[in-house]
């Protein structure tokens, strides 16, 4: 596949140039050693580096056309070099058109909040599916083509990844698409040059601080999401949330409303709730779900509004909605043969916990314990740390504080930062152990017949991320273990 620079520059604003040629291109690289003779590099500043830095190496290797916000000092003869306002926001709008604007052929919806994008975005393409279409996927866990799976590395890709993947949905038949729009993606203009059809609003609360600095800037990147659609989209929000309609202050898209609590335009209420599921109305109509909690309805809610304003029947979508079967590792739970519940979470946020630990008490008996382990991954936003303990400590019997993903920091010193969220006088029922299976196993030997067990943080994931190496380990697999062994 080869395009004329010029092609695919259509529509993005330069400032000046260096160099006449307009080279045939096959590849779009911003990572300087994957540059080659055939390809262009946009040199975008990252948080890690900045490309303006390799420039004079992307000539040496042979390349021929440069993006770039700072002009280089000297340009081979044979080469270009493009100067732009935004680099970040000219690689989304270059790698849409040289994939021929592959979101424009689907019905593209972007899930944004702090919690419940996985969820939402993931019973979005399954339902999709079940009412016929052939769908896409981007989220946290993984990608899909239709049926085909795709390894997630990112919640959202970058821009040339994103472009390339939908293209081959398109190619494969593909007229949905649902993707997690993460805070960084947009700050980082990933999204730049995807039309959307519909934007979602789940929540927003205390996190991603370490890179955006303040809960201010966390909120305008979610608001510039919105900012973003164009007047046929539709922007669906969470109303319950203090923020919600903050979010659509300035966006061109019709906006509609889902709440528990609220009158809004998909209005749901919980009937009954236990562990095997719950009894919702949803607009008068009762269903029977398999998912638990307050902020599950408000998840179903917002897939069952959404399916409805990509044009399908109310009650064909409920029927549907009630077939759905919760994501791995959010609210999963299993029991053990002597009664006990491990309930399996991927809640990293104080809010994400604090909603597992309330939907869990507003189920359990006054004589069933409710044990939690929980840690706080390393490398992140600091300043959440002793605000998971305290959520922990608040909710439960007992609190095991333990290692969750530590990455390049002391995982005891993250438990320390921990509990200082924990007053002197509720420190009688913490405890910490650092190795997680252990801390795992501990709870399970401490709870009696009808406990619960939560083990946070980590869901569905697979490995735990120590010093730079990703080592097996499942909070789901030790847990059966362990449960086989008592």
């Amino acid at each position: 596949m080869q395009k004329k620079l010029s092609d695919i520059l259509t529509g993005i604003k330069t400032v000046s140039q260096k160099g006449t040629v307009d080279p045939y291109i096959s590849d779009i690289v911003f990572d300087s050693r994957k540059a080659g003779e055939d390809s262009v590099f946009v040199a975008i500043k990252g948080t890690q580096a900045d490309g303006h830095n390799y420039i004079q190496n992307v000539f040496e290797a042979g390349c021929k056309a440069v993006i770039c916000e700072k002009m280089p000092d000297a340009v081979p003869e044979d080469a270009v070099c493009i100067q732009v306002i935004d680099s970040s926001e000219a690689l989304g709008k270059m790698a849409s058109a040289f994939y021929d604007e592959p979101s424009s052929k689907l019905k593209l919806v972007g899930v944004t909040g702090t919690n419940g994008k996985t969820t939402i975005a993931t019973l979005l393409y399954e339902i999709s599916r079940s009412l016929g279409h052939k769908a896409g996927l981007f989220s946290t866990v993984t990608n899909y083509i239709d049926g085909e799976k795709i390894p997630a590395t990112h919640t959202t890709p970058d821009a040339v990844t994103l472009n390339k993947v939908m293209k081959d949905m398109v190619d494969h038949g593909c007229d949905h698409c649902f993707m997690e729009v993460s805070s960084h993606a947009i700050h980082q203009k990933r999204i730049a040059g995807l039309n959307f059809a519909g934007g979602i609003f789940t929540n927003i609360t205390h996190d991603h601080l370490d890179y955006h600095k303040t809960f201010k800037a966390y909120i305008e990147a979610k608001k510039a999401f919105f900012d973003g659609l164009g007047k046929d989209a539709f922007a669906l929000v969470n109303s319950d949330d203090k923020n919600g309609m903050i979010m659509v202050q300035n966006t061109k898209a019709s906006v509609f409303t889902y709440s528990v609590r609220e009158v809004a335009d998909f209005k749901g209420r919980i009937i009954e709730s236990m562990f095997e599921g719950m009894q919702l109305n949803i607009d008068g109509h009762e269903v029977w779900t398999p998912f638990v909690g307050f902020f599950n309805a408000q998840n179903l809610l917002a897939v069952y509004g959404a399916t409805t304003l990509l044009g399908h029947n109310r009650e064909e979508v409920l029927i549907e909605l009630s077939k759905l079967k919760p994501v791995d590792g959010r609210f999963e739970t299993i029991r053990s043969d002597e009664g006990i519940t491990a309930v399996v979470d991927y809640a990293h946020t104080p809010d994400a916990l604090k909603n597992v630990i309330d939907t869990i008490n507003q189920i359990r008996n006054f004589d069933q314990q409710l044990i939690t382990v929980v840690g706080a991954g390393g490398d992140r936003d600091k300043t959440k740390r002793p605000l998971m303990a305290a959520e922990a400590v608040k909710g439960s019997s007992k609190v095991i504080l333990t290692s969750d993903n530590p990455r390049s920091e002391d995982p005891e010193k993250i438990i320390e930062e921990m509990m200082e969220g924990v007053s002197f006088k509720e420190r009688i029922k913490v405890i910490s152990i650092t190795n997680r299976q252990e801390a795992i196993k501990t709870a399970c030997m401490v709870a009696r017949p009808g406990d619960i067990i939560l083990i946070a943080g980590k869901g569905h994931e697979t490995y735990q991320d120590v010093k730079g190496v990703r080592h097996h380990f499942d909070d789901r697999e030790i847990v059966k273990e362990i449960f086989a062994q008592k």
